[in-house]
Order: C-alpha cells, then structure tokens, then sequence
C-alpha cells in the first residue's frame, strides 16, 4: 500500500487529468440533497457532503437498462433475434464514494457472480470502475455501519481512500487500479503524515456512531421460527408499511428486478428495471396466486432475506452495510436496527406469542 500527500489546491488540477482516462461520476448538490452523477467535462465532485439521498449503486447497476434490442420485421436479417446493444464499459472512477456505499457492491457481487451464475452488465461495470473513497469524520445519528460490518474509514473494497486532513487529502491508495488512477492524476507527493494520526481519525469517527445492530446470534436462529414470528416481530412492523418501496430503492444491496419488453412498431427492447419486494405485484405467478399478497408476508420477505437468508446462505455478516438511508427515509418510521435486534435476541421458548405445534 502507498501513501500519498493531495494538496486540496491541486486536488482539481488532478481531476482534470483524469477527464482523459476515465468518466468521472461523484456526489453533487441537488437542490436540498446530494446525488450520485456523471460529472460533465470541468464539473467537480463536492466532497463536502455528508452523505447522498440514494446510494451509488445506479452507477453499476442502473434503474432501466436495456438487455436486449430485436426486430419483429421478417424482412430484416436479424428479424427475432435478440441483440445487446453497444455498452460503454470504458474506465470510470466513482470519486468520493462511503466506504458503506462501497462494501455495499461487494454485498452484491455475491449474488451477482456465482459460480453457477454471472450477471455480465453488472459485472463489466464493476470490473470497469475505480474506487476512489473518502473516509467519514462525522456519521449522523441513523449510521450503524461499524455493527454491520463496515465501518467509516474502512478500506476493504476501495481502490483509493481519502482521508481529508484539513488542507489536503491523504490517499492511501489500496490496489493496482487505485495505483493507476493516482498516476494518470499525477498524485504521486509522499504523505507527511503517520498512520498515527489516520488512526486516531478513525477511532474518532468510530466513536461518534452510538447506533449498532446485534447480528451475532442470527446464523443460529432457527429459521422457521423467525419466520414464523408474526405475533412477535412481523404484525407489529407490518402495521404501519404503506408499501412504498422507498427502503428498498434507497437501500445500496436491494438487487432485484423486473424484465419487461417494450414494442415500437416492428422493433423492441427487453428492459430490466429495479423492483421492490414490498410491492404487492411483486410475487404473482403466472396462475395468478400471490405467495405473499399481504403485506405482513412482505415486510417479513425484506428483513428475512437480509438478516437470515442472507446470513445462511453466504455466511458473511447481513446483507447490509448500515448507511441508515431506509431508516431516515422510512415514511412510517419503520427501523432495521430495531427488527435486527428484535431477530437477534429472539427466543419462541420464552415469547407467549410465539406459535407452537
């Protein structure tokens, strides 16, 4: 790993650069809020953001992508047959994403890339994208990233992570692709600074998040017996939803889809757009029956698949990164932490309302 000094009055001067070599997207102000977006030539990243209102993961992973384009007209040669469309999967560097925002693509690279099965548009995005992180000296109140696996200065899945020092930025540049980025920059000035004081900076961050979840006895819960919850965890939580869908589109490791067609004429495309376990259309099979068509069945699906199947499945912590996003935006004040916790501590034996046989 190599450390590296970033006067913030050549920090821009550096951006420019790498115009050349890659498409820059990183966080900018939006009205009242900030968002993840491709920087036109000249436009900078505004690093004084606290956090964005969505997460990155669009960047990777957009909301409507066309799969597939095909002709319907029998006179042309490719009549029927489905055709990718051109893609530009040219170099790309994300600067300025949450080290949370970041160990959320590696959440999904596990259902994205198995060994049965690989999603290549998600995959050559990812494969194309460079990592620049910086590190987060001032979590708000709703982040409880350190219990969930990440953390505010983490540096598991970043490329590059920059650590704002007041008058510049300290880059600890992580892999070979971090290493060619901050060439083709020209950030090459050695770090004044020890790792005593990054260190300390992270145990300051640390220390401001008060908020945890408890994940370690999950693995362990019965999965029958918290599905079968309902009295204890799911009606309570269920009452309230409204089933917007606005936790699972705000949330960095949501990954399900929709494919759809769309006709022109004799032309068409096949689309997949982002979609939402708590919509009510979401599991209705082709016969017509609705496995989950209430809505305490989908409010228990969301938490399940990300505090149990999850869990079971990959054995690699919860499918979450505690950014907070579904917390703050939740219009009904629902609260993963509080179902997390109520999952962890869970014990049928001793809950009068748990269901026996």
């Amino acid at each position: 790993m190599k450390v590296i000094k970033i006067d913030k009055s050549e920090f821009n001067a550096g951006l420019e650069k790498l115009e050349n070599a890659y498409r820059l997207f990183g966080p900018v102000k939006e009205q009242s809020y900030y968002a993840f977006k491709a920087l036109d030539a000249g436009e900078k990243p505004d690093l004084e953001y606290t956090n964005t209102r969505l997460s990155a993961k669009s960047l990777l992973y957009p909301q409507s992508e066309v799969l597939f384009e095909y002709s319907l007209d029998k006179s042309d040669a490719d009549y029927a047959i489905l055709k990718e469309p051109e893609k530009d999967y040219s170099p790309r560097a994300v600067i300025g994403i949450r080290p949370c925002d970041a160990d959320a693509f590696a959440v999904v690279r596990r259902n994205f890339e198995t060994p049965e099965y690989q999603d290549t548009y998600w995959l050559k995005n990812y494969d194309a994208t460079t990592l620049v992180g910086l590190a987060c000296d001032n979590p708000v109140p709703t982040c409880f990233c350190t219990s969930a696996g990440s953390g505010p200065f983490n540096e598991a899945n970043l490329d590059v992570l920059l650590v704002d020092t007041g008058d510049a930025y300290l880059a600890r540049v992580l892999t070979e692709k971090g290493e060619k980025l901050a060439d083709s920059a020209g950030w090459t000035k050695p770090a004044d600074q020890s790792e005593e004081d990054v260190s300390k900076r992270r145990s300051e961050a640390e220390s401001k998040i008060k908020s945890r979840v408890n994940t370690e006895n999950l693995k362990d819960q019965a999965l029958t017996s918290l599905y079968d919850a309902d009295a204890a965890i799911w009606e309570k939580e269920a009452f309230s939803c409204i089933n917007c869908g606005t936790c699972t589109y705000a949330c960095p490791t949501c990954w399900c889809f929709d494919v759809q067609d769309e006709n022109y004429g004799k032309s068409g495309v096949r689309i997949r757009n982002w979609d939402s376990c708590m919509y009510p259309l979401f599991s209705v099979h082709a016969s017509g029956h609705n496995p989950r068509g209430q809505k305490l069945a989908r409010i228990r699906q969301r938490f399940m698949h990300k505090l149990k199947y999850y869990v079971d499945k990959y054995d690699k912590g919860i499918q979450c990164t505690g950014c907070g996003r579904c917390v703050r935006m939740c219009p009904v004040n629902i609260d993963i932490r509080r179902v997390c916790n109520q999952m962890n501590s869970y014990d049928p034996e001793s809950c009068s309302c748990a269901v026996t046989s």
